[in-house]
């Protein structure tokens, strides 16, 4: 029989309606990633793009890459392309030990599981631990695939504001208090100490001492989320969480991406034992088991190459970009904007005047071949609505430049537009200037970011919580 000479046509609503009984009531609350949108929507050639959390992957040795893949196949393919055990093959947890190290943190390898990147992370702890309408505290902003993990559960999240030294440890305490008068009690809260993305501040050590204590006294899990503590650009190394609990209650999540590749799709959690059996079940029903070749590739590279010396050639490279993009933006963006000032990490987080939507923005802004992540993506009581996420790593310095003057561009149309409307100008925020604009760390500056307060709340946020 000859193939249908017309393809069959695409799904109308009608189509798509026949299968809406079939969906659980999870997938109703289940939100697409803004930053995964973006990405295909940006990448193409023409656009420069603010907004994935990419690192540069061309800079990593062409002839390494080479040299690593043609020893696996002469020495180890047949164990590359096989299955291995659930929780991570002990060559790769000795690896994962040796970066925890560089940290100052001591693990036990039966403790480790490794897992299919840092997504799967936040999918198998909240999997674990979160029954629907079960509470999970994180900060405000927060990083948007987390909030998409934890939604998909359907958890209640409560954000906790930040501001220069991180999360308020004092609000999460008031948090904590008033959610136990309300007989909830929270399963975990979710932190992303150093660099934080989206925000790009570093949390404080007296908070994260706080904050393990606070642990403690509640017998509370944290999860701590810390992708970018290696790439740091000035000031002293902060003790991780998980050193200053020692593994008791807080979770650790890392991950190979930021400084490897995040094509391997590989990361990894620390946890307590019992919790870290009942992830294991978890993996078990979504994968079996990580993929044997990447960590094959990652014990190959350590075994080999100092990993230590790719990682401060990124840490040299980022701080570069980091640099330009902060010069573009107080060269081209108005002086009522603010925006973070990192001392590490992807992420600069920059916040407009109240009137700019910057969802609206980002539709302008694409017009003219440039992208970020809107700040609302990063709250889920709509605030952020006049911020902005910035990814500085995946951008050459010339690129930075460019994309932060067309932005800058479409930014001083709507403030000029403001003006013209209203008969007012824009009025710049308060602030703090020893803060916002100091080019060197102040006495007792730990290098995380010289910032103004965030995230700030404007008329339409009070009434988003009203409403």
């Amino acid at each position: 029989m000859s193939p249908p000479t017309n393809p069959p046509e695409r799904s109308t609503r009608r189509d798509l309606e026949r299968y809406a009984g079939l969906f659980s009531s999870r997938t109703r609350v289940m939100t697409s990633s803004a930053t995964r949108d973006l990405m295909a929507m940006s990448d193409r050639p023409e656009v420069i793009s603010f907004a994935g959390g990419l690192p540069d992957t061309s800079s990593f040795p062409t002839d390494v890459f080479a040299e690593l893949t043609a020893r696996i196949a002469d020495e180890s393919c047949a164990r590359a392309l096989q299955y291995g055990p659930t929780d991570g093959l002990a060559e790769t947890k000795r690896c994962i030990a040796d970066v925890m190290a560089a940290e100052e943190m001591t693990v036990d390898v039966d403790d480790v599981m490794v897992t299919t990147g840092g997504q799967q992370v936040l999918d198998l702890v909240t999997k674990t631990l979160i029954d629907p309408g079960d509470t999970i505290v994180a900060e405000g902003p927060s990083y948007p695939g987390a909030l998409n993990a934890f939604q998909a559960y359907q958890a209640n999240v409560v954000q906790v504001d930040m501001d220069s030294d991180g999360m308020r440890v004092d609000l999460l305490e008031e948090t904590l208090d008033r959610l136990e008068a309300e007989g909830r009690r929270p399963k975990f809260v979710y932190t992303v100490p150093s660099f934080q993305n989206p925000g790009g501040v570093t949390m404080s050590l007296p908070r994260r001492r706080r904050l393990v204590e606070v642990a403690r006294e509640r017998e509370l899990l944290v999860l701590e989320d810390n992708p970018y503590g290696l790439l740091r650009y000035e000031g002293e190394p902060l003790p991780t969480l998980y050193s200053l609990d020692g593994g008791v209650y807080v979770m650790y999540l890392g991950t190979f991406s930021k400084i490897f590749s995040p094509g391997l799709r590989l990361g990894w959690v620390v946890a307590p034992p019992p919790v870290l059996a009942r992830m294991n079940l978890g993996k078990q029903q979504a994968d079996l088991c990580t993929s044997t070749l990447s960590q094959i590739l990652v014990q190959s590279y350590f075994a080999h190459h100092d990993w230590r010396d790719y990682v401060g050639s990124l840490t040299e490279l980022y701080r570069g970009r980091r640099d330009t993009m902060l010069d573009a933006l107080a060269e081209h963006f108005p002086p009522q904007a603010e925006w973070t000032k990192p001392g590490g990490g992807l992420f600069i987080w920059a916040t407009l005047p109240d009137f700019i939507d910057t969802s609206d923005l980002l539709a302008a802004a694409l017009r003219d071949n440039v992208a970020f992540v809107p700040g609302e993506g990063a709250f889920l009581d709509g605030r952020g609505r006049s911020s902005m996420r910035l990814n500085f790593s995946n951008a050459d310095e010339d690129g930075i430049r460019e994309g932060i003057r067309r932005i800058g561009e479409v930014v001083k149309e709507q403030v000029a537009l403001y003006g013209t409307l209203t008969g007012e100008p824009a009025q710049a925020p308060p602030r703090d200037d020893a803060v916002a604009d100091s080019a060197e760390p102040a006495a007792g500056d730990d290098g995380g970011a010289r910032v103004v307060e965030l995230p700030r709340r404007d008329e339409r946020d009070r009434r988003a919580r009203r409403s």
